[in-house]
């Protein structure tokens, strides 16, 4: 199971398929008679979030609820990995490694000076006061009441987290959340080596070297000829995996919106309006199709998309088919405003979802150009004639957006009430664009009922009356160029085990890392009406 979650087929697939296919894969490995145990290999898997994490957990624990042993081998392992790693029957680790548990966090990078220093003038307009995601164009800093909301939900991930990890290693969650004198202390009876302290506070079993384990394995399931034990990667098992065909005639609609909300045709990696209303379009024409569950996992992004989206899933509903969301690690602001019709909503505990709220930000550089000699001028019909990003925007310009932006306010918080009965008033205490998890969504009646994607389907069924029925997966269909790349991409995976990090030197992973998602922020910014309901503080890491 190296690399599970940034594998080349993941590059051109969203991380939610890659999700389920890890599951689909443990799950039939657990009822494999060739299959005789489990070691989890995951020193390439990235930082992952844990809603994710929990649910492959699940199939881990069903792994060895058929009796067979599941071990964990590693030099190092992040946070993500460790967590994987605590559900092992035994846990193996590194004389010099460690196991790198650093609590969870949100940050972002701020531009206001810069942009100053770039003459650029930046034009913000919003509803709600956790509404945060302008922040990074306003301030050089995190806000009060931004550092007041993510404080709450921050303590909720890490603790389940904790709690998680200490029953599965049957230790006090006081030993993965020190203070900083009790780390220094127990560092220093540990000479100041990583993996004796992971040993001698409970984290892992046995510091063993590559060498020791190799051996170990061999001895637990044999050997094979080149002188390593009888195993299969994922990769190869994957492809080799031949479930049993499903004839039933009903089918559960399975829609994946994975990605930020961008408006028009876009690639699987996002949740174009079009794309995805496309899809849920082709499920409400399907008649063998008695239910659909929409599985989301976004930040959101353009309304107008948004909108799009929920528009079709209240035509699906239309025809008397239920319609379940499944949330995912992050269902938020236009992740919320697509789910909010649905008949019934799934969340995780560690689901973060809400923040509805809405903004603009426009820039422009009039001043910029105006100190190197260049000017705009000229003559137009209107008062909004001419105005762009080298004239800059006029006083009525400013206030019609404004207006506009408390308009898609409004009607985002009253299909809030109408959906989901709820008052004017109670809408607007958990609206502002403030961040909840799964568990406090439940309690304020955003999110029906906590449960994952497994529970999600049942309850489809359940409301469609059907009993044996199959999943109807829709994605939008490759280009024969797209499926070359794919399908080369899974011949070179299950020959080596490739990973596309491995090209990456590893102390670079976290900045190529961060870069990518920077530049997927400003790919983001594609609304006609340049209106959006983002949540950019739910990037935990």
């Amino acid at each position: 199971m190296d690399s599970l979650t940034e594998s080349l087929l993941g590059q051109d697939r969203p991380r939610e398929n890659v999700l389920f296919d890890i599951v689909e894969t443990v799950r039939h490995a657990g009822q494999d008679d060739n299959i005789s145990g489990l070691v989890l290999s995951l020193k390439k898997m990235p930082e992952t979030n844990l809603t994710k994490l929990r649910y492959i957990a699940k199939a881990i624990n069903e792994f060895k609820a058929s009796g067979k042993p599941v071990i964990a081998v590693g030099d190092f392992y992040n946070q993500s990995q460790y967590y994987l790693a605590s559900y092992a029957d035994k846990v193996y680790l590194a004389p010099d490694g460690g196991v790198l548990l650093r609590g969870y966090s949100s940050y972002s990078l701020y531009y206001k000076t810069l942009l100053e220093n770039l003459d650029v003038n930046t034009h913000v307009f919003k509803v709600g006061t956790y509404k945060s995601a302008v922040e990074p164009f306003t301030r050089n800093d995190m806000s009060a009441p931004a550092k007041e909301a993510a404080t709450v939900w921050l303590k909720q991930l890490w603790g389940a987290y904790v709690n998680d990890v200490a029953q599965n290693r049957g230790i006090e969650s006081s030993v993965l959340n020190p203070s900083a004198d009790s780390f220094i202390r127990d560092f220093k009876k540990a000479d100041g080596n990583l993996a004796q302290l992971a040993m001698q506070s409970g984290l892992v079993d046995e510091l063993a070297n590559r060498q020791q384990v190799r051996k170990s394995l061999i001895e637990q399931f044999g050997g094979n000829d080149k002188d390593g034990f009888n195993s299969v990667s994922y990769y190869r098992y994957r492809a080799d995996m031949n479930p049993e065909p499903n004839t039933a005639k009903d089918e559960i609609a399975v829609v994946v919106a994975s990605g930020a909300i961008m408006d028009g045709q876009q690639q699987r990696n996002s949740v174009g309006g079009d794309t995805t209303a496309a899809l849920i379009r082709k499920a409400r024409q399907d008649k063998d199709i008695k239910a659909l569950v929409l599985r989301v996992d976004s930040p959101g992004g353009s309304a107008f998309a948004s909108e799009v989206i929920r528009d079709e899933l209240v035509a699906f509903k239309e025809t008397g088919r239920p319609v379940v969301v499944s949330m995912s690690s992050l269902a938020a602001s236009g992740g919320y405003w697509i789910s909010v019709s649905a008949d019934e909503i799934f969340a995780q505990p560690t689901t973060l979802t809400g923040s509805i709220g809405i903004f603009s930000v426009i820039t422009t550089f009039e001043k910029g150009f105006n100190k190197y000699g260049i000017y705009a001028d000229g003559i137009g019909t209107s008062p909004f004639s001419g105005v762009g990003a080298v004239t800059g925007l006029n006083d009525v310009t400013k206030q019609a957006m404004q207006l506009g932006i408390e308009n898609g306010y409004r009607r985002f918080t009253n299909l809030v009430a109408d959906n989901r009965d709820l008052g004017a008033d109670q809408v607007e205490r958990i609206a502002e664009g403030r961040v909840w998890t799964g568990q406090d969504a439940v309690e304020r009646g955003l999110v029906d009922t906590i449960g994952d994607f497994d529970d999600a389907i049942a309850r489809a069924a359940e409301l469609a009356s059907i009993e044996e029925y199959k999943l109807n997966w829709l994605e939008k269909s490759l280009t024969p160029a797209q499926k070359f790349i794919r399908d080369l991409g899974k011949r070179v995976m299950v020959s080596a085990g490739l990973d596309i990090q491995s090209i990456i030197p590893e102390p670079l992973v976290p900045v190529a890392t961060q870069m990518q998602q920077d530049l997927s922020l400003m790919q983001q910014f594609n609304d006609p009406n340049g209106y959006y309901t983002l949540c950019l503080p739910c990037q935990v890491q």
